[in-house]
């Protein structure tokens, strides 16, 4: 792996790249193409997100740059966007993360990889020592991701009348050089 500032990359060319004003077209093509596949398994964010998505972008952008959350496109080898990735609400060395993949990309490795490189970026580039997560209990996939990169079962809870399970993950401490 490389690391390049706040962007890491697997050796499988899979790219984790901070959230940029240019990036706005592609998210909000990503995010329509792929509705009703993600809605699926997690709630949809409704009509009102797809018809405000100029100022909700900039929106996230001014939560990003005032260090509170830190959003990431996943890209492939040939830099297509195949996922995003969240760390939201980071306080006391602690985020929650949210991820999603693009349909195409389903079943392929990508959230499993993507998960690990959010790790350890939280640590590494954010100072980060524990992340939180959330899965629907009809979301299995989403769920063995987490378990496959050490999040352990907190509880359980209902998410917009879904059933659904808390997780938490220590971090490891930046190594120093």
């Amino acid at each position: 792996m490389v690391h390049r500032g706040a962007a890491l990359q697997t050796d499988r060319m899979l790219t984790l790249e901070p959230l940029r004003p240019d990036h706005a077209d592609a998210v909000l093509a990503f995010e329509l193409a792929n509705r009703a596949w993600f809605a699926r398994s997690v709630p949809d964010r409704g009509d009102a997100y797809f018809a405000g998505f100029a100022e909700r972008h900039a929106a996230l952008l001014a939560e990003q740059a005032e260090g509170v959350c830190r959003f990431h496109l996943v890209l492939d080898a040939d830099g297509t966007l195949v996922g995003r990735l969240n760390l939201m609400d980071l306080v006391d060395g602690s985020a929650e993360l949210g991820y999603r993949v693009a349909e195409s990309a389903a079943g392929r490795g990508v959230a499993k990889a993507a998960v690990a490189l959010a790790c350890r970026l939280a640590a590494e580039a954010y100072g980060l020592r524990a992340l939180t997560a959330a899965a629907t209990r009809d979301n299995p996939a989403s769920m063995a991701v987490l378990a496959h990169n050490g999040f352990a079962v907190t509880g359980e809870f209902v998410l917009d009348d879904r059933p659904a399970v808390r997780y938490h993950r220590a971090l490891d401490a930046p190594r120093s050089s």
